[in-house]
């Protein structure tokens, strides 16, 4: 008589109960499925630009292709292509990095799972300025760590700012890493030198790690004033820079980011990389490679063209009842606050952005997707669908909140 055995879902760890997903990926599956069933659906939920990779970009590619160059590189990536993030960081920053300080990494986020996995044990502490990309504090949790939230603070006129004083009263003995994303998702703002510098002071106070996401680093409007981790004297003693491709090029599903820190750092961190995934895409590296030392007009154009898009989406929003709206410096995204107009529904901000599916075929992310105390009053929008399709579809969300008024008033 054979005993009986439990199930292979039973020994899955507790933890991953609490683990969030990105919502914005089950938001890209619900618009891919109803524009299959023939629905014209608004998606203001995907974060990536619109436009295609450049030619010149993809050429490069099937070069790479064409030489057969289809096998294991490095795991710090090909030197060709570390040497070119070298020269752009150098260049732009006077950043006085080496190739050797640098790892090519399967995306920014596999960046951030490489650096957090090298320096947590469990119990320690990781500091996130709230709201943030999902990634930051959900791979903490998987090794052990606990995330602490510092939430922004909100102002429709200054829009949001960080509290220096409450970020260090939160720093204890445990806590190991800071993490700075500039520009900023999901909030669009742009931190300012004066931030950043004090930031670096802290870190250096308490003995802590500055983690510095700069994805987004070139999409930077109206000159706003923008200072990376890497314009530092010293700055690798104190800071870790991630960034990549997939915004700036428009190569989100090339998956290619790096990390640059400290040689000693990097030389530690290659250990963990190696067990996750073995190297990035050789042919996608020399891809890249490409798109830093090539034409960059396709990107800045790209970039001038999400300028204008911030500005037709402010300016439609700012119409809207009960969105408390402020325009973003940087990135594609906008946040705006729609606490009073969720009381006036006696709604969710899920159950809002629910309305909008079902209703207007309309998709926005709730601020629940990027933050786990002040989530409920805030929704995302990014602007990466045309001038025309922002116009119909923030005059769809207006439609959606007229139809629950008077719904309401019914009751």
């Amino acid at each position: 008589m054979s005993s009986k055995k439990e199930p292979v879902v039973s020994y899955l760890r507790p933890l991953l109960d609490e683990i969030r997903g990105e919502l914005a990926f089950k938001y890209i599956a619900i618009a891919r499925q109803l524009m299959e069933k023939g629905y014209d659906v608004i998606s203001f939920g995907a974060g990536q630009p619109d436009i295609p990779t450049p030619d010149h970009i993809i050429e490069a590619a099937k070069r790479s292709l064409d030489r057969r160059f289809t096998g294991y590189t490095e795991t710090a990536g090909i030197y060709k292509l570390r040497e070119a993030i070298a020269e752009y960081l150098n260049n732009r920053y006077h950043a006085s990095v080496d190739p050797d300080e640098i790892i090519v990494t399967t995306g920014a986020k596999t960046a951030i799972f490489v650096v957090i996995a090298s320096y947590i044990t469990p119990g320690d502490e990781v500091i996130v300025i709230d709201p943030a990309y999902p990634a930051y504090s959900e791979a903490t949790k998987l090794l052990g760590g606990i995330p602490k939230f510092l939430p922004l603070k909100f102002d429709k006129k200054e829009g949001f700012t960080i509290d220096l004083d409450k970020l260090e009263k939160m720093i204890s003995s445990r806590t190991k890493i800071i993490v700075l994303n500039n520009p900023h998702n999901p909030t669009g703002a742009v931190f300012p030198p004066k931030i950043v510098d004090e930031l670096m002071r802290i870190a250096e106070r308490h003995n802590v790690i500055l983690l510095s996401d700069e994805i987004y680093d070139n999409f930077i409007y109206d000159n706003a004033p923008f200072k990376s981790v890497s314009e530092y004297p010293d700055w690798k003693k104190r800071a870790i820079l991630i960034n990549g491709f997939s915004k700036t090029f428009s190569m989100t599903g090339w998956r290619l980011g790096y990390i640059v820190a400290h040689k000693e750092a990097i030389e530690r961190m290659i250990r963990v990389a190696v067990n996750v995934y073995s190297c990035a895409t050789s042919f996608a590296q020399e891809a890249a490679v490409e798109a830093l030392r090539g034409d960059w007009t396709p990107s800045k154009r790209m970039i001038q063209l999400f300028q204008r898009r911030r500005d037709v989406i402010y300016e439609e929003l700012s119409k809207v009842k009960g969105f408390e709206t402020w325009k973003p410096q940087g990135a594609f995204y906008i946040y705006p606050r729609v606490r009073e107009l969720l009381n006036k529904l006696n709604m969710s901000v899920e159950e809002f952005v629910d309305y909008l599916i079902d209703k207007q075929r309309v998709i926005i992310l709730p601020g629940t997707a990027f933050s786990e105390v002040s989530g409920e009053d805030f929704v995302r929008l990014s602007y990466s669908i045309s001038e025309e399709r922002i116009k119909e579809g923030i005059a769809r969300i207006r439609e959606a909140i007229e139809e629950l008024e008077t719904i309401k008033l019914r009751r």
